[in-house]
């Protein structure tokens, strides 16, 4: 059973990932000082999340977390969005998360981004072969490595605010005021987190009391931490467009051997977040597919531990758009804003959700916070598209689906056979067959408790999803 602590410790490790290693100094670069107001907005959009999430976990205990408010609220087909929103997301960010750890190594070897892409897709050909033969990294080393991570911050900001608090200052707004929108949108990446906890308030040994403990906690240490890490950022990095923030603000204190500490620290951080995402991902891609919106051929070995399907999709995917990258077709600003483009259409989904299902000062917390997200999302500009292409795909193919199904129906019809009803999401159709119509099964949907749409340091999702 989970105490105030360790949930505390739990929701910080959701928050704080490999993402810090290379996103401040994106919004840095954007909106220059500036960027701290969007850090203040974030921050402040943090607490009616939280709350929401809280208190949805808390009033709706439910085992597949945000995918099972959207059915809730809006049905089978929302749901769907929200997952392939969320799988969108992974697709774009998994080449992302593998680039920042060739950014570390190739600082640490002097080199530039073509040595990075290369080390970024050694890194997904290492990950997703490591996910083909079920090696997984424990639940535990993940906990550590987000633990070290934040020690390092901590001690990193302590030793470089003190000798650099009055450089890069001005001009303040350099980009004007409209780029601190835009710094907003791409930190938005750092804030995914807060509803991941929701899932696990029956772990708790008394929910009501302990929960919103906990997010108290967690909230006060990332608070803390990010308003000292923005601060750092810009005034040791934000004039160089550094791709490494993290290891110049250790170097300021530590000089080279701090820096390259740091290059090895984020090689493990990365493909640590990369193993389970990618395995929760490949889970996800298939549940999709069973429930036809993706296409079908992604589940033909959902059976699998890790279906190999959708994994080598997802490896093609990400090395295709790393090879972009070193053609100079996209950049990292742009793989990071895709992925929290798709991120704030999850989180739009599911807080229209929290308001639809709840009452009281519950709903007015998760109107507050759709509002505000739904201001970040107008930053995200043409990067929308991305997820509203991803939606369309999913309502295209249900929508497919259904009509197969019907036809399929209109033909037993036809020949006097009597049906044997299914489920849309349970499969395809059963054989054509005189026989007396079979009792009908619910269907599975998407709030399957073994795929998550947000995996957790802690390995706390049943016997086919914990991280083993």
């Amino acid at each position: 059973m989970l105490g105030v602590t360790r949930g505390a410790a739990l929701y910080v490790g959701a928050l704080i990932g490999p993402g810090v290693l290379l996103v401040p100094s994106l919004a840095a670069h954007a909106a220059g000082p500036a960027s701290l107001v969007a850090w203040g907005l974030l921050l402040l959009l943090s607490i009616p999340l939280a709350v929401t999430f809280a208190a949805l976990g808390v009033r709706h205990p439910v085992a597949g977390g945000v995918s099972t408010y959207v059915e809730e609220g809006f049905g089978a087909g929302a749901a769907a969005v929200t997952g392939v929103s969320f799988l969108t997301a992974v697709l774009f960010g998994a080449p992302a998360v593998a680039l920042i750890g060739g950014y570390y190594v190739a600082d640490l070897t002097g080199s530039g981004t073509p040595v990075a892409v290369v080390v970024g897709l050694g890194m997904i050909a290492a990950v997703f072969a490591a996910n083909t033969f079920g090696l997984r990294i424990s639940s535990g080393f993940q906990l550590a490595l987000s633990g070290v991570l934040v020690g390092m911050i901590a001690l990193a900001v302590a030793v470089a605010l003190p000798q650099r608090a009055t450089r890069n200052w001005t001009p303040f707004a350099p980009h004007g005021w409209w780029a601190v929108g835009t710094a907003a949108n791409i930190l938005i990446w750092l804030f995914i987190g807060w509803e991941a906890m929701a899932q696990l308030a029956g772990d708790f040994r008394d929910p009501r009391r302990d929960l919103p403990r906990a997010v108290a906690a967690a909230f006060a240490v990332v608070a803390v931490l990010y308003a000292g890490l923005g601060v750092a950022t810009v005034v040791v990095t934000a004039s160089s467009g550094s791709r490494v923030p993290l290891a110049d603000l250790v170097a300021v204190g530590f000089g080279r051997g701090g820096r390259d500490a740091t290059a090895v620290l984020a090689v493990a951080l990365t493909m640590g977040t990369m193993n389970v995402y990618v395995a929760s991902s490949a889970k996800l891609a298939a549940s999709l597919a069973r429930a036809r919106a993706l296409p079908g051929w992604l589940a033909g070995d959902a059976g699998q531990t890790v279906p190999r399907r959708p994994l080598a999709v997802l490896a093609l995917t990400s090395c295709a758009l790393l090879g972009a990258l070193a053609a100079g077709a996209t950049s990292a600003d742009v793989l990071v804003r895709a992925t929290s483009a798709c991120f704030v259409a999850v989180y739009v989904l599911a807080l229209a959700s929290a308001v639809r299902i709840a009452s009281g000062a519950l709903r007015a917390a998760a109107a507050t916070a759709l509002l505000l997200v739904c201001v970040v999302g107008v930053f995200s500009s043409w990067y929308l598209l991305v997820p509203a292409v991803a939606a369309v795909l999913a309502v295209g193919l249900r929508y497919h689906a259904a009509r197969h199904v019907e036809g399929m129906r209109d033909l037993r019809q036809e020949a006097g056979v009597r049906p044997s009803p299914v489920a849309l999401d349970g499969g395809d159709e059963a054989a054509l067959r005189p026989e007396p119509p079979a009792r009908a099964h619910p269907p599975q949907g998407l709030a399957d408790p073994r795929v998550r749409l947000h995996p957790l340091p802690e390995g706390r999702q049943g016997a086919e999803g914990r991280l083993s």
